[in-house]
């Protein structure tokens, strides 16, 4: 049986860098090495790519970089090649590439824009395609989408940086605070404010636009956030759901990553039936917003048991300690099956089968 190169893509221009570095690690350390041959390529804060051959180690306390078995590297955009290209002083050497896992989060990674480089090379890719990447990463516009497919989704209303502020914040009254002020493209809770009164609702606003051209604000759901792993092209798997157990506030950045306050159930504190409804409502959602390969799916569960989109993660944190793997062990799959499993779902899609 042939050993499959994969390109495993890391780093990346997205303030969610050192959390890929965790993720692509934890990715790296499980292949199976008998049937996967990783090749790790880097790619700096300033958008450099380097294929790297060091210790894999140095990537999760962000010295990969300094390393000299570093080569400056690129992909060939020819379609058919799939070959990532290294740059040797005035020599060009080629390694083949029989798929591409990037394990990269925010813009510039988990948005279409590398998923689009990809598709258009022909090359397998691992993990959701450009347009559902994009969707995804799209509040807005996912949840118009998710809303069309007959899914509950937040009150909300979109803020350009020329939009009256006064006016904004009658819209917000309308909502009824608090209510949460979101960049309508980012990722891991970057520039999102849980905002109480109307007094805070401009510095919020401001504190968005440091991330995307554009706001969403919407409602509060009362209840609890819940996520649910989906695995799957046609067939689809889901692991555990999960419960977000919140002190105060909300699942933002530090908690997400430090779970100081807060806690993670998995499985979810909830009845079979809530917990089989939910799995099927992820499902619904997966399919909406043309998921393949994996994501997490993020939705409310309201006191009188509504379930209400969140949001979807096309690149979900891949840990060992993140909610999408451990949603999958709670239903039986290791961290190995389900880095194997995503392979073979993005060669099953591309080639109609596993190499031999």
């Amino acid at each position: 049986m042939k050993q499959i190169t994969i390109a495993v893509i890391f780093g990346g221009c997205s303030s969610e860098y050192s959390i890929s570095l965790e993720s692509a690690h934890a990715v790296i350390t499980h292949m199976n090495r008998e049937r996967y041959r990783p090749l790790p390529v880097g790619i700096t804060r300033e958008g450099r790519w380097l294929a790297y051959f060091g210790e894999t180690g140095k990537i999760a306390d962000d010295t990969w970089h300094q390393d000299e078995s570093c080569i400056p590297a690129a992909y060939s955009p020819d379609r058919g090649d799939h070959s990532l290209l290294l740059f040797r002083g005035q020599e060009t050497d080629r390694i083949s590439i029989d798929a591409v896992f990037p394990v990269l989060h925010g813009k510039n990674g988990e948005d279409g824009t590398i998923q689009g480089l990809f598709e258009l090379t022909g090359t397998p890719l691992i993990g959701c395609g450009t347009l559902s990447s994009a969707l995804c990463m799209d509040k807005d516009r996912a949840h118009r989408l998710v809303s069309s497919a007959g899914v509950d989704v937040p009150r909300s209303f979109i803020l350009g940086r020329t939009d009256d502020p006064d006016e904004a914040v009658c819209r917000a009254e309308e909502l009824g605070f608090p209510v949460f002020v979101k960049p309508v493209k980012a990722g891991s809770s970057y520039g999102i404010t849980k905002v109480p009164s109307p007094e805070f609702f401009g510095p919020a606003v401001a504190e968005a636009f440091l991330h995307d051209d554009q706001v969403i604000v919407e409602e509060t759901i009362p209840g609890f956030e819940t996520g649910c792993a989906v695995m799957g092209n046609e067939e689809l798997i889901t692991g555990e759901i999960d419960e977000i157990e919140l002190q105060d506030g909300f699942f933002d950045f530090t908690e997400k990553y430090n779970l100081i306050t807060s806690s993670i159930h998995v499985p979810a504190r909830i009845t079979p039936e809530q917990s089989q409804k939910l799995k099927d409502t992820a499902k619904r959602i997966y399919r909406a917003l043309g998921c393949s390969g994996f994501a997490r799916v993020d939705m409310f569960l309201t006191p009188e048991g509504r379930i209400v989109f969140n949001e979807v993660n096309t690149i979900p944190g891949f840990t060992a300690h993140s909610r999408f793997p451990n949603m999958m062990k709670a239903a039986g799959m290791t961290f190995d099956e389900i880095i194997s499993r995503a392979v073979e779902l993005a060669l099953e899609k591309q080639t109609g089968g596993i190499l031999q």
